[in-house]
C-alpha cells in the first residue's frame, strides 16, 4: 500500500498547506498530461540539507528581541525535524559580514599592531547570540552541519589595514591559517563541530561599505594549498574546504582553483547573484568527486512580491539540486522591518530573511523564503540520495530524493501560465494523477508498505 504526504502552495494566502490525496483537483480530460517519471535505480549526490545564517543580525533578532516563548517556537519550527521544517545546515560568517551591528574579526587591533601568532584570537563576541543558538539547533536537530566563511581577515592582516576592501597580505598566510584552526577550535570547545569551511566569501567582489576582501584565484589556491590545509592537518582537524564561495557567472575561479589545488580543495561553494545553476555541473563534471554546495542566496525587495519571489525560491532551488549541489542554504535566518540590521554606513537594505522580527512591536513574521525552504527541507532529509527525475513538458519543474528510510520526496512546481495535468509515475507505476495551477509548488512524500 503506497501512502502520500503533501503540501502544496498556491498563493501568498496558501503556503505550504497540507493536503491529501482526495483534495488533489482531478485531471481535466481536455488537456494534455505531463508525466513525471520517477527513477530510484539512477541515483546522483547525496544531501546534506538545507537551512540559512546566523549572521550577528539574525542573532541577536532572535536571541535578545524576541521573548523566549517566541525563541522557542521559531527554533522549534527551523530546525525540529517533526514539529517544524527541520532545516540542517547553517552557514555562519566568521565575523561581521554586512549583516551585522558592528565591523569586527575575531583578532581585532589597534594600527600598526599584529599578532603572528593570533594570541589575542577570541569568539567572544559570538558567545552572546550566535553560538547559544547554534547549539539549541543542533539539540534540535542532531544532523545539523556547521559551515562557516568569513567576509575578510582581521584589517592588520589586509593591504588596506581594515575589513573594509583590500586583500590578504602574502606575509600573513600563515597567521590567516592559523585563525582557521583557532575558530574552529574555540567552535569544537562549545560542542560545536564546524562541517566545512571556505577561505573567502565572495572574493571577487570588493564591497567599499562592508567587510569584504578580494582573493583571486590563484591566490585562493595557494592559501588552501600551501597553508590552510597543512595547517588543519598539523592540527588534526577534519573540517572540509570548499573553494570560491560565489556566483555561477564565473566558474573559470574553481577551475582554477581545482586545477592548482585539487588535492586539498573537498568541493566548490556557489552562490546564485549571477549566472545560472548549470555551471555547478560544468565545474562537477570537470573534477569528478568534488562536492557541490550552495551556501548563499537571498531574496529581497528587487524581485516583486509575491508570485516572482516565491517562483524564484522553488524555481532555482529545483534547478540548484539538480545540478549536484548538496546543500541548499538561504541568506539571513532573521531581519527586522527594515531590513536589518546592517552595518554602520550600509545604507538601505533590501534582503529578506527566513523569518521577520519587528523590532518596535516585536511581531515574529515567517516570510515565503520560509515556506519555499519548508517544501524541501520538510520531506528531503539528511543522507538522502537524489534519483532521477524527468518530464515530458519542461514547464513542469522536478526534483527527487530517496530518504534513508525508504521513502522518496518529490518537489514539483509549475513554471508554466496556466494549470496543467500531472501524473507522477515510479518504475511505470502510476502513482498520483492531478492538476497543478499555474506558479504552484507541489512536495510529495511517498511512502510504499
Amino acid at each position: 500500500m503506497t501512502k502520500f504526504k503533501m503540501y502544496k502552495s498556491t498563493g501568498e494566502d496558501a503556503l505550504f498547506v497540507s493536503v491529501s490525496q482526495d483534495q488533489l483537483k482531478p485531471q481535466d480530460s481536455g488537456t494534455e498530461t505531463t508525466t513525471i517519471l520517477l527513477d530510484d535505480q539512477q541515483t546522483y549526490q547525496e544531501m546534506d540539507g538545507f537551512g540559512a545564517s546566523f549572521t550577528d543580525s539574525s542573532a541577536y533578532l532572535i536571541n535578545q528581541i524576541l521573548s523566549e516563548e517566541q525563541r522557542t517556537e521559531v527554533m522549534t519550527r527551523l530546525f525540529h525535524p517533526e514539529e517544524g521544517i527541520g532545516l540542517s545546515v547553517i552557514r555562519n560568517p566568521m565575523g561581521a559580514s554586512d549583516y551585522a551591528r558592528t565591523v569586527y574579526s575575531y583578532n581585532d587591533l589597534p594600527e600598526n599592531q599584529t599578532d603572528p601568532e593570533c594570541s589575542g584570537f577570541s569568539i567572544a563576541h559570538d558567545e552572546a547570540d550566535v553560538i547559544p543558538l547554534t547549539q539549541k539547533a543542533l539539540e534540535l536537530n542532531s544532523d545539523l552541519k556547521l559551515f562557516a566563511s568569513p567576509w575578510s581577515a582581521p584589517g592588520w592582516m589586509k593591504t588596506s589595514g581594515s575589513m573594509i576592501t583590500g586583500q590578504l597580505k602574502n606575509e600573513w598566510y600563515p597567521a590567516y591559517a592559523e585563525y582557521f584552526v583557532k575558530y574552529i577550535q574555540a567552535y569544537a570547545s562549545h560542542g560545536l563541530p564546524i562541517h566545512a569551511v571556505t577561505p573567502q566569501n565572495e572574493a571577487l567582489y570588493e564591497p567599499g561599505h562592508y567587510p569584504g576582501m578580494l582573493m583571486p584565484a590563484e591566490a585562493q589556491a595557494d592559501f588552501i594549498k600551501n597553508h590552510l590545509k597543512p595547517a588543519f592537518v598539523r592540527n588534526d582537524i577534519q573540517s572540509k574546504v570548499l573553494c570560491y564561495d560565489h556566483n555561477w557567472d564565473r566558474p573559470d575561479y574553481p577551475l582554477t582553483v581545482l586545477e592548482e589545488a585539487g588535492e586539498e580543495v573537498d568541493g566548490v561553494a556557489w552562490h546564485w547573484y549571477g549566472g545560472e545553476a548549470s555551471a555547478q555541473t560544468k565545474v562537477y563534471e570537470a573534477f569528478a568527486g568534488k562536492e557541490v554546495h550552495f551556501t548563499e542566496g537571498s531574496g529581497g525587495e528587487w524581485i516583486p512580491p509575491f508570485e516572482q519571489a516565491f517562483s524564484n525560491v522553488i524555481r532555482t532551488g529545483i534547478e540548484i539540486l539538480r545540478n549536484y549541489s548538496k546543500s541548499f542554504v538561504l541568506w539571513n535566518m532573521a531581519l527586522d522591518e527594515n531590513n536589518g540590521p546592517t552595518v554602520p554606513g550600509f545604507g538601505k537594505s533590501t534582503c529578506r530573511g527566513i523569518v521577520k522580527v519587528n523590532q518596535q512591536t516585536k511581531e515574529l513574521t515567517y516570510t515565503l523564503d520560509y515556506y519555499a525552504l519548508a517544501h524541501f527541507s520538510a520531506l528531503i532529509r539528511p543522507k538522502a540520495v537524489r534519483i532521477d527525475s524527468s518530464s515530458n513538458e519542461a514547464s513542469i519543474r522536478s526534483v527527487a530524493f530517496k530518504n534513508t528510510d525508504g521513502s522518496i520526496a518529490v518537489v514539483l512546481f509549475n513554471d508554466g501560465e496556466k494549470t496543467g495535468n500531472v501524473q507522477v509515475q515510479l518504475k511505470e507505476e502510476e502513482l498520483l494523477s492531478f492538476q497543478l495551477e499555474s506558479k504552484s509548488a507541489l512536495s510529495i512524500l511517498i511512502n510504499q508498505e
